[in-house]
């Protein structure tokens, strides 16, 4: 069985550890900065070792492999870490601090020659992976116009807690790194590369922070689609999601993980991908949902599709065969989202379009 070590007790108990046991990995060891919270989580979690030392973890028998669940601006160091001792990489978003950083990651996974993937689970999301079939299978024709959409309540009350890297620009903190990773992510998949961004980051929470917690961008990818990400965790009032592509011949949306077409035709729901089945999320338990930020993942929702990426992680590891659809992301494709995540910021700050 493959071994795993897991770098952060906080996601990385709320999801990974449960991720990875589902997917066939032995869980070797989790490490952390608390010593006494590290204990008490590998204990509780029936795992044999509770570190506080990255290197005493790497060098563990059995240790293949290395998850990080860490805050963003401690990925650079533990990945580079773990690719010099030869091991196999699963790195959560956001990838890094910048590009800078995240080329250097790539480079020496790249030079090591081992698996590296990318934290973007959601690629196995059934309502994802079937709109972006539908686009690519050229089912609404030439995609035009697209519209990413997410409005929460999550950090609305200014009392509410998250960590505190969270929280400060230099640790990678914000809302942008935090959701828009995934919808750029998204839109690469279905549409190619992004040509270009511009932005504003903003605060609709009255918090005293120096990050956003909200975003709005306006994109273009090569393959000439024009759309808009935009996105807050400190609006008061119901959820609001969309997710909405536009074509010449028809539109494709989704509401959570149904997936509706409308054409000529008519209108009609995608059929769920019968590789990508829908599963019942799992909650963690509740106690490990410490601060308001963790809340996002109290449904486990997030639990199925990072199965079958910790399962795309294994067999690729083993040297089994792998589906083509959904790909799974690469170093590569940290260094991609990077790119552009550090181009939102730019075009934000300087109040100009920026092209990629």
């Amino acid at each position: 069985m493959t071994g795993v070590v897991i770098v952060g007790t906080g996601f990385g108990c709320i999801t990974h550890l449960r991720a990875l046991r589902a997917a066939g990995f032995d869980v070797r060891a989790l490490v952390g900065r608390d010593a006494d919270k590290t204990r008490e989580r590998a204990q509780r979690f029936d795992v044999p070792n509770g570190l506080t030392d990255l290197g005493a973890a790497l060098a563990l028998p059995g240790a293949d492999a290395v998850a990080i669940a860490t805050p963003p601006h401690t990925h650079g160091d533990i990945a580079l870490a773990a690719v010099k001792a030869g091991k196999h990489v699963l790195c959560e978003k956001p990838f890094a601090r910048d590009a800078g950083e995240a080329r250097s990651m790539l480079d020496a996974a790249e030079a090591a020659g081992v698996v590296h993937l990318l934290g973007t689970e959601f690629r196995w999301a059934p309502g994802q992976a079937a709109m972006a079939r539908v686009v690519q299978g050229g089912e609404i024709g030439t995609p035009k116009l697209a519209t990413f959409l997410l409005h929460i309540p999550m950090l609305a009350d200014p009392e509410g807690e998250v960590p505190g890297w969270w929280a400060d620009t230099e640790q990678g903190g914000g809302w942008l790194g935090a959701q828009a990773s995934h919808v750029i992510d998204q839109v690469r998949v279905m549409f190619g590369e992004i040509a270009g961004v511009s932005a504003s980051l903003t605060q609709v929470s009255g918090r005293t922070w120096n990050v956003e917690d909200a975003y709005t961008v306006h994109f273009r990818t090569h393959s000439g689609v024009a759309g808009v990400m935009q996105s807050t965790s400190g609006a008061y009032g119901p959820p609001v999601f969309v997710t909405r592509v536009a074509g010449d011949k028809g539109t494709v949306w989704a509401e959570f993980d149904t997936v509706h077409i409308a054409d000529a035709a008519g209108s009609r729901v995608v059929p769920t991908p019968d590789d990508l089945p829908l599963v019942a999320p799992e909650p963690p338990a509740g106690d490990l949902l410490v601060t308001a930020y963790d809340n996002l993942h109290a449904f486990g929702m997030d639990l199925p599709p990072y199965t079958r990426l910790c399962a795309t992680f294994r067999d690729l590891i083993e040297g089994n065969p792998v589906p083509a659809d959904p790909p799974p992301a690469t170093f590569a494709d940290g260094l991609a989202n990077q790119l552009v995540l550090d181009a939102i910021r730019r075009a934000a700050r300087e109040h100009t379009w920026v092209t990629l």
